[in-house]
């Protein structure tokens, strides 16, 4: 067994006791693309399109809870971050670019470009998160 060992000053100081509504780890921005080329801009250095697919997109929409709209209205009167809809956006656009990327596989695309995101507040309840992008063939240019 582990020694316990007594909290120091450093443990608390500047911090608040956890939330029930807290993320359990700091939302990323890396979504695993399984291999499809993914990018905001409108061309790809390095590469050229061959085809274009057409337009695709992938949706998630999450409902907040009770007791999470009850927090963070109070904590929005403080100012801070409200760490739990950080991590709603982040899941949200996780998923959304996770739909997305499904949609590119299923066209037999091996690219998406001009990929955006569109995000919206659904009846004060709901999040509401949109990826979308042109679903292409591209191939790199041989130099």
């Amino acid at each position: 067994m582990a020694p316990s060992r007594k909290p120091s000053t450093a443990d608390t100081v500047g911090s608040s006791p956890p939330s029930a509504f807290a993320p359990k780890e700091e939302p990323h921005s890396f979504t695993d693309t399984k291999g499809i080329l993914t990018t905001t801009m409108i061309d790809v250095p390095g590469y050229r399109v061959v085809k274009v697919i057409g337009t695709i997109y992938g949706l998630s929409v999450r409902t907040r809870n009770i007791g999470a709209n009850l927090v963070t209205g109070l904590k929005s009167n403080f100012g801070g971050e409200l760490k739990f809809l950080t991590r709603l956006m982040s899941t949200s656009r996780d998923q959304a670019v996770e739909r997305l990327v499904n949609e590119a596989i299923a066209r037999n695309a091996n690219a998406i470009v001009a990929m955006k995101f569109e995000t919206s507040d659904l009846f004060n309840q709901c999040v509401q998160c949109a990826a979308y992008g042109t679903a292409c063939i591209v191939e790199k240019i041989e130099t």
